[in-house]
């Protein structure tokens, strides 16, 4: 008895072709959004390998001190407050940040929120999973409309909530938020009594004797100057409390010695008029006997 044969199931086998990607050493860029996606995981693991991770001169000039110190301060008071806290901010500096298909460019300081604060070489949007969260740039030389203008429709283009600028050079502190996620133009962030708020950081910031600081409340974060200081008088006191005690130490042992001297002479002070109770009772009774 023949059986009947069942439905027939036709199988489709989709081959995928390795995405081609060039990088381009003069303009390197990451993927965009679509070519990652058609990327496997090993095709994206080179590619962001292969992004340069050094800043090149044009998108970082030397400014000297004036703004090695601003970059430094900054970068050192906020690590210092998250630490503290326990929340978990990705901060750096002049780090080659790559959004999908976009020129790559480096940041005076960013920061992302809530994810893990390890060392990175650059930052590949597509591969963290998100953006910058904010971004502040400093100005000490060069071209003003580059950082108040060109950075400010660059970073709300890209999505990035917030933009600080501190113009070093004319004492000014500009601030920008994206008023809603899905918007790309920002609006001005308004100073009140002096300090301008930040939703991403939970800070303030204001300038204060021409230094950028940040507030927490009404209390100014501490720079790394500032806890240097704190740290040097803390380690000062104690060294004193130690001497201190160590003095006291020493004088209680020759309370001690001392002390113990005394009991000393008083035992052969005592010994003695025994023996000579002694010699005198023995006088007396020779005399008595004589």
């Amino acid at each position: 008895m023949r059986s009947t044969p069942g439905p027939v199931r036709a199988i489709l086998v989709v081959m995928t072709q390795p995405v081609v990607f060039h990088l381009d050493a003069s303009d390197p860029r990451a993927p965009t959004a679509e070519q990652w996606e058609r990327m496997s995981s090993e095709e994206r693991r080179r590619v962001v390998a292969a992004l340069p991770c050094e800043v090149p001169l044009e998108l970082f000039m030397p400014e000297g001190d004036a703004h090695r110190l601003a970059k430094s301060r900054a970068l050192g008071a906020l690590d210092a407050f998250y630490r503290r806290i326990g929340r978990k901010v990705y901060l750096s500096s002049e780090l080659s940040v790559y959004y999908p298909g976009e020129p790559r460019f480096a940041p005076d300081v960013l920061a992302v929120l809530d994810v893990e604060p390890h060392e990175r070489s650059t930052w590949v949007v597509s591969h963290e999973g998100k953006g910058l969260d904010l971004v502040l740039e400093i100005h000490v030389s060069g071209e003003f409309a580059k950082d108040f203008e060109g950075n400010r429709r660059r970073y709300a283009r890209l999505g990035i909530p917030e933009y600080f600028l501190f113009d070093r050079t004319r004492g000014r502190l500009y601030g920008w938020r994206l008023p809603r996620v899905e918007a790309r133009s920002y609006e001005a962030i308004m100073p009140q009594q002096g300090l301008y708020s930040s939703a991403v950081l939970g800070l303030d910031l204001a300038l204060v004797d021409e230094r950028l600081r940040f507030y927490f409340g009404t209390a100014p974060l501490p720079e790394a100057d500032e806890l240097v200081a704190r740290l040097e008088a803390m380690v000062g006191d104690l060294v004193g409390r130690r001497e201190r005690a160590e003095q006291e130490r020493e004088r209680a042992e020759q309370e001690r010695e001392r002390a113990e001297q005394e009991r000393e002479r008083a035992e052969q002070e005592r010994d003695e008029a025994l023996r000579r109770v002694a010699e005198l009772q023995a006088e007396i009774d020779r005399l008595r006997r004589g």
